[in-house]
């Protein structure tokens, strides 16, 4: 994922949500995406980059625990998450106007996501040769395959179940549980453990003892 400059900036929590009323799409998924990608030692204090400015920025920390706690993945598309940050600035801005008049010496810039693809040469013929390769996949490929993929057809779905399910309903289980994994609120390190022991423990299942 590359980023890609704009020219709007918000310096108050009000040009904040005009930027987020306005900015395209691709601009929430970078600010509350983007953090995943970028190599760091310890966990993130918050999941987006609104919820992290308001809090260090304006000095405002409930608000930014509110923002910090949407979840993306509980919006089919981004319209729906543009929404949900609108109406709880909104909601904080009507129930306090002392928030409306702080001022932050360093601007937010509002920034667009631009995914750029390379192929890594490694092929998977069947999901025990997938499993082998997992350790091994970087985390771009990890959020490209099982995170990004959901915004592609299918929409909501991610390569690795998408592909799976063409080897017959003894697999589902594992689809299932692929389904399942929380992937936002965690690293993609973490994420990409998750998936190992998922195709181990299901494929393990599958041969038998």
């Amino acid at each position: 994922m590359i980023a890609i400059a704009s020219a709007r900036r918000a310096t108050t929590l009000q040009e904040l949500l005009d930027g987020i009323r306005v900015s395209p799409a691709e601009s929430l998924y970078y600010h509350f995406w983007a953090d995943l990608l970028q190599a760091r030692f310890e966990e993130r204090e918050y999941n987006n980059d609104f919820a992290s400015w308001v809090a260090h920025q304006l000095h405002e920390h409930r608000l930014a625990e509110q923002l910090a706690v949407i979840d993306p993945t509980a919006f089919p598309g981004l319209e729906g998450l543009r929404v949900v940050l609108v109406e709880t600035i909104e909601a904080a801005l009507e129930e306090s106007e002392r928030l409306a008049w702080l001022r932050s010496e360093r601007p937010f810039d509002f920034v667009r996501s631009q995914i750029v693809i390379f192929d890594t040469g490694w092929r998977a013929g069947d999901p025990a040769e997938l499993a082998e390769l997992l350790p091994f996949l970087p985390v771009e490929s990890i959020f490209y395959h099982f995170i990004d993929a959901r915004r592609r057809e299918p929409p909501g779905v991610d390569d690795f179940s998408h592909w799976l399910s063409d080897f017959g309903p003894a697999l589902t289980p594992l689809v299932e549980e692929l389904v399942g994994v929380d992937y936002y609120f965690g690293s993609l390190v973490e994420l990409r453990r998750r998936l190992i022991e998922a195709f181990a423990h299901r494929l393990a299942a599958v041969s038998g003892p």
